[in-house]
């Protein structure tokens, strides 16, 4: 926070929504690797300087409860469970704090037979949440015990599920290898009926903030439409990449397709994201673009993210949207799981701000790959945003969960202390190596006799 900004409220001339807003961009903007890890256990049986990760055969899907903010689900590739209190952690050997799970569900003959493939928890209330997995089905968990209490078989892999936030109905909005969007009723513990309308498999889908029967989907097939689950043609829509203009002059509620073969990316579409006043639409494809929609008009409002965009495979990927209170008005933060690194944007133009990377001691089981390969261990999975904090976590392939935190001015001065002991050891390495090499040149210079008997 600037000098002139707390004497400009002392005076008056600006609000305290003004200074919280600066304060709390100001550390949005200072995000960094966090020394925190998640772990199963802090040593390995064998090996006392490394730690079991959060999840041994990778991270798969991660949730935080959106009432407290502080509790984290994490769900695995061999289909484990974990809870983790983001609030309680316990000392590792060497200093950092580590986290370790409230409780946890090994993979059994019992539970998911694959891995798992997104987690929510229930939208008012944070003792459930949901799971969807690779083996067909949709579970409801308490989170108090991680038992399961009911389950639902798609018959069909589910790879993306959906709860509303606002919506007083309890309909799952679930992606599965079916072209069409499955809804099943919480209440009465069935599946009510489908949307029609991909001609592939869905692989993402995500409910308005702000109108509760309205859906978004996202298929193979490259298209993303949207749906009012009320009406008995449901499509509202069809989004257009080539369509900039939109349904000009249309109430929001009378939204039309814009084209019934409309395509929104060159390439199937696994990520959907709404902006918190539900005005735009975000969405992400294989053609290694994120786009940006107008929902008033359907329009593609042709924000350019650049060349370094990556995409692939059918595994949801989410971009992160911060939250609007921490930022100036019109100025969206984006947070994108580009494969090893989380890319972030201004929302409306694109713009590159950072690039954020993990330390290279904070990566499990590196791989060595050729030329042309990628690091697949160090992939991003998920992320996931701490509410009522500025704050993130990551989901990574290798099986560990990365935090990330502002960078605050305490960890610039202990980063100067760090770097001027370093300089000091430096110098007195050279000073003496200086010294030895004054020797050896002494000795080397003298000259050698050799006397006789």
């Amino acid at each position: 926070m600037s000098t002139q900004h707390l004497i400009d409220r002392s005076y008056g001339y600006i609000s305290n929504d003004v200074l919280k807003r600066e304060t709390a961009s100001r550390l949005l903007y200072a995000l960094q690797p966090s020394s925190e890890t998640f772990s199963q256990q802090l040593l390995f049986a064998n090996n006392p300087n490394e730690r079991l990760p959060a999840h041994i055969s990778g991270v798969n899907a991660i949730t935080i409860d959106r009432f407290e903010g502080r509790y984290l689900l994490s769900g695995g590739a061999d289909s484990s469970i974990a809870l983790w209190d983001l609030e309680s952690h316990s000392t590792a050997p060497d200093g950092s704090a580590s986290h370790l799970p409230l409780s946890a569900v090994n993979k059994t003959a019992d539970e998911y037979k694959l891995g798992i493939t997104q987690l929510s928890f229930y939208p008012f209330d944070s003792l459930a949440f949901l799971t969807s997995s690779y083996d067909h089905t949709v579970k409801v968990y308490s989170s108090e015990t991680l038992a399961p209490s009911a389950s639902f078989d798609l018959d069909s892999v589910v790879y993306n599920i959906a709860l509303s936030t606002i919506a007083s109905h309890l309909l799952v909005a679930c992606a599965t290898q079916h072209p069409a969007v499955r809804l099943v009723d919480l209440r009465s513990g069935a599946s009510t009926h489908s949307l029609a309308g991909h001609s592939g498999a869905i692989l993402s889908t995500a409910w308005s903030p702000v109108r509760e029967h309205m859906l978004a989907s996202g298929a193979t097939d490259g298209s993303v439409r949207l749906w009012d689950i009320r009406r008995s043609v449901g499509e509202l829509g069809v989004l257009d990449l080539e369509d900039s203009v939109g349904v000009l002059g249309k109430p929001a509620s009378s939204f039309t397709r814009n084209s019934v073969m409309g395509k929104a990316h060159r390439g199937p579409v696994n990520g959907i994201t709404w902006t918190e006043d539900g005005r735009h639409l975000v969405t992400c494809g294989h053609d290694e673009r994120i786009r940006v929609w107008s929902t008033e008009t359907g329009a593609n409002t042709l924000a350019n993210f650049g060349p370094t965009i990556k995409n692939s495979g059918l595994a949801p990927c989410i971009p992160v949207l911060a939250p609007v209170q921490n930022l100036t008005p019109e100025k969206d933060v984006i947070f994108y799981p580009n494969e090893h690194e989380i890319l972030a944007y201004e929302l409306f133009d694109g713009k590159l701000l950072r690039k954020l990377r993990r330390p290279e001691q904070q990566r499990r089981m590196p791989e060595a790959t050729g030329a042309g390969q990628r690091n697949i261990k160090d992939r991003i999975t998920a992320l996931a945003w701490r509410t009522h904090d500025t704050g993130m976590y990551s989901a990574h392939a290798d099986g560990s969960i990365a935090a990330w935190t502002p960078r605050t001015e305490d960890d610039a001065d202990l980063d100067e202390e760090a770097e001027q002991e370093r300089e000091e050891k430096e110098d007195t390495k050279k000073r003496k190596r200086g010294v030895l090499d004054d020797i050896y040149r002494d000795l080397t210079k003298r000259p050698i006799t050799f006397g006789g008997f």
